[in-house]
């Protein structure tokens, strides 16, 4: 049984419909009506792309354009005479001439104007079309052909010459004959298909020859036909010439500078479009808005040179311009051009003459900058007497909130070299007292740095660098140093009449426990004889504070004064007492102060405190922990190494070596301190401690539990009960695994020490054992590898561990 499947030719909605499908159906539909899968793919995949043409083939140019961060670059890093020249030099090679992009590419076809409106003035010839539009009694259109003879063949009219006349002359004429021969018709006359002409582009052009353009082109119209001009082609002096005699000659600068196109003459078949070599030029570069090569036509002057580049950029200095020419001998001269006077505008400009209009310095003359804890930083007009006031007129609409109010800067040039002093200025004072003289005058280029309580050190590290490097010919650098009890003890500005209270102000003030009585002034004497000398000098802070001359002394370079704290002087302490006590919380504690003290503050211990299960913990202590563990853990890397290029003893296991090491960095150091605190209770002076910071202290209540750790069957804890030992518990647990070192197993007793149990094969006495305590059976080391550390390892852990849990009981 077969059957004939008759093939569809599928239409383009049903392809578009076919692509949508999944792949699998598209082969079984295609197979069932006997569509080949090809021609669908070939005519989904062959739709004719349209694409234009080329019309612009783009030259090659290696010109660049400048660089402008490289002069920027230049401006900051050391101006060597080779590296401005080198840049210079750069800048002129990147340098273009100007209106030469005009002619970027190369045309690969040139479609003539058709679609213009013709101008009245256009010379009917031969080849034009008029179209001549007929209404009224009758209506026709005819289609007339200029002839050779410039005549057109108007039916029943018969031949009527056009010759030399223009478009508006020969519409007027047919007008008028078709108004004398055909009464009661009008008509409508316009141009239809232009004739073409054929010119020839000669000299300089990129792609000189003949070329056949319509005839309503014009001279720039045939430089784009033939690519436009050269690399040395002008583009001021290009000449149109008819019949043998130039009868136009265009500059394009008038075309490209002023839009001018009063030259641009239209052209007629047989023209020349002459492009002669290019003349003088001159090269602008700087500070201009157009830098470029020029090219000079007449005797232009710097001012017209100006005007080519489009002016000046605003941050010029044309006082400063040079021009670079070359002299009669062939020398390279330069010539410096005030082109702010009339003498350098009027300058001749000389053929290869390089001008260079030098910029203007970056630094603001006439203003003054705000800089630090204020809410609108920045730069700001200098106007005569203006005062900080008037700059910063309200605390709180123009200072942070962190705003320091007795200590701000004004950084003041004194010279041309940039030299600065400093001035105190107290803000708070200035800005509620104007009038006063803490309201300082400005002056041009002054700097006003607002300190916060963050932000000093960062903010005055500019200036105190800036000192240091004014500081010359064996100069002291105005600076000063404050340090001991004081807020921002550092490196200070040593401003304008400074003296030791303005320092104590810069540095926010005494600290809580400075000692005021007796402060020490160090100052290095300076003599030419004796060399420099220290001298120590004391001072009462609290006659500084009081502006009395003997103490408030002025200050020199280099001084340094030094803040003491009070004798016996302390910052609060604190330890906390947690549990089993009867008034538990925080205590502040002075130096000297014993454990036992503070138990008896507390109202000391509740009648279900375990004395003997105490955790006392201390910061000290556990700062020592964490050393001692990273110590350890560096050792047993060094031994897991050791072990591992060892050739008598089987390597460790690299998971293990690292499970090891993992579980060692995760330990929690707890800082715990074994003490007995029933021989506290009971008044033992051995067993007494004084106390340190952050002290703590936790009772737990009675506990009555043994534990079991370890490598024993079943780790657990068990409810104690009186009189049974530590085999007994040890049992209870299971007994030890076959990994364990039972001979090494050991007692954590309830206040933290370790004991060893008694029973041995000798004496068979055994441990009995008390309530809280944990009893550890490590890992056998020989088993594992002998690696020795395995077991401080793992003691640290339990030890950590039972310290934990007794904390967290409470």
């Amino acid at each position: 049984m077969s059957s004939s499947v008759q093939a569809v030719t599928p239409s383009p909605q049903m392809i578009e419909q076919f692509k949508q499908l999944p792949k699998s159906e598209q082969q079984r539909l295609a197979k069932q009506y006997g569509v080949d899968p090809s021609i669908l793919t070939s005519q989904s995949s062959g739709v004719a792309q349209i694409e234009n043409p080329p019309l612009v083939e783009a030259r090659n140019d290696s010109n660049t354009v400048v660089d402008q961060s490289e002069d920027e670059a230049l401006n900051q890093a050391t101006k060597t005479e080779t590296s401005v020249k080198a840049l210079n030099d750069k800048k002129e090679s990147q340098l273009k001439r100007f209106g030469y992009d005009l002619f970027a590419g190369s045309p690969t076809t040139f479609a003539p104007v058709s679609d213009v409106p013709v101008p009245n003035e256009y010379m009917i010839g031969p080849g034009d079309n008029i179209n001549i539009q007929l209404y009224g009694k009758e209506n026709n259109n005819y289609q007339l052909v200029v002839g050779r003879d410039g005549a057109v063949q108007f039916p029943d009219l018969g031949p009527i010459s056009l010759v030399g006349m223009s478009f508006s002359e020969a519409r007027a004429l047919l007008q008028d004959k078709i108004a004398q021969s055909m009464i009661g018709i009008n008509a409508n006359i316009t141009m239809g298909e232009l004739r073409s002409v054929r010119i020839f582009v000669a000299g300089d052009a990129f792609k000189p020859g003949s070329y056949t353009v319509s005839s309503l082109s014009t001279i720039t119209q045939a430089l784009f036909v033939s690519g436009g001009v050269n690399e040395i082609g002008s583009l001021r002096n290009i000449q149109l010439k008819r019949s043998g005699k130039t009868v136009e000659t265009l500059d394009l600068y008038d075309l490209l500078m002023h839009g001018d196109s009063s030259g641009d003459k239209r052209l007629q078949s047989g023209d020349v479009v002459f492009i002669p070599s290019a003349g003088a030029s001159v090269s602008v570069m700087g500070e201009v808005r157009r830098p470029a090569i020029y090219e000079l036509k007449n005797s232009e002057t710097m001012a017209d040179v100006l005007k080519m580049a489009s002016g000046l950029n605003p941050g010029a200095h044309p006082k400063s311009s040079v021009v670079e020419r070359y002299s009669d001998q062939a020398v390279k001269t330069v010539v410096n051009v005030d082109l702010t006077k009339k003498s350098g505008l009027t300058l001749k400009v000389k053929n290869g003459d390089v001008l260079n209009v030098k910029s203007a310095s970056s630094r603001i003359d006439n203003a003054i900058t705000i800089a630090g804890a204020v809410i609108r930083p920045g730069k700001y007009q200098w106007t005569k007497g203006l005062k900080v006031a008037d700059l910063l007129p309200s605390v709180w609409g123009n200072l942070t909130l962190s705003a320091d109010l007795d200590y701000s800067l004004l950084i003041r040039e004194i010279n041309q070299r940039g030299d600065i002093e400093v001035h105190r200025i107290a803000l708070g004072k200035a800005i509620a007292e104007p009038f006063l003289a803490s309201n300082l005058t400005l002056q041009p280029r002054d700097t006003i740095v607002v300190f916060d309580y963050e932000d000093r050190q960062e903010l005055l590290k500019p200036v105190i660098e800036k000192l240091k490097k004014q500081s010359r010919f064996g100069d002291a650098a105005k600076l000063v140093d404050i340090n001991g009890n004081v807020r921002f003890p550092g490196k200070y500005p040593l401003t304008v009449n400074a003296d030791v209270k303005e320092l104590l102000i810069a540095a926010g003030g005494l600290e809580e426990g400075a000692y005021t009585l007796a402060a020490e002034l160090t100052r290095q004497n300076v003599s030419d004889t004796d060399g420099v000398s220290i001298e120590h000098i004391q001072l009462s802070l609290d006659e500084v504070m009081k502006n009395q001359t003997d103490s408030n002394l002025a200050l020199l370079s280099r001084d340094i004064l030094t803040v003491r704290t009070l004798p016996d002087w302390q910052e609060t302490r604190w330890v906390t007492i947690k549990g089993e006590v009867k008034f538990p919380g925080t205590y502040s504690i002075q130096r000297g102060e014993s454990l036992k003290d503070v138990i008896a503050r507390a109202g000391s211990f509740t009648e279900e405190a375990a004395l003997k299960s105490a955790v006392f913990l201390r910061e000290s202590i556990k700062d020592k922990e964490r050393l001692e563990l990273s110590k350890l853990s560096d050792e047993l890397r060094r031994e897991i190494s050791a072990k591992a290029l060892t050739k008598d003893t089987p390597m460790i296991g690299f998971a293990d070596a690292q499970l090891m090491l993992k579980e060692l960095e995760n330990v929690e150091v707890v800082g715990r301190l074994v003490i007995d605190l029933n021989a506290i209770s009971l008044g033992i002076e051995e067993a007494n401690l004084e106390l340190e910071d952050a002290d703590v202290l936790y009772v737990p209540p009675h506990n009555q539990t043994v534990s079991v750790m370890g490598q024993v069957q079943h780790p657990s804890t068990h409810r104690y009960k009186a009189g049974y030992t530590y085999s007994q518990y040890l049992t209870m647990a299971g007994g030890p695994r076959k990994r364990a070192d039972d001979g090494r197993a050991y007692i954590i007793k309830a206040d933290g020490s370790v004991a060893m149990p008694s029973s041995s094969f000798w004496h068979k006495t055994d441990s009995e054992m008390e309530p809280g305590d944990t009893i550890i059976v490590p890992l056998d080391t020989e088993y594992k590898d002998s690696l020795t550390l395995w077991t401080q390892v793992t003691g640290i852990i339990y030890n950590t561990a039972v310290a934990i849990s007794a904390i967290s009981g409470i």
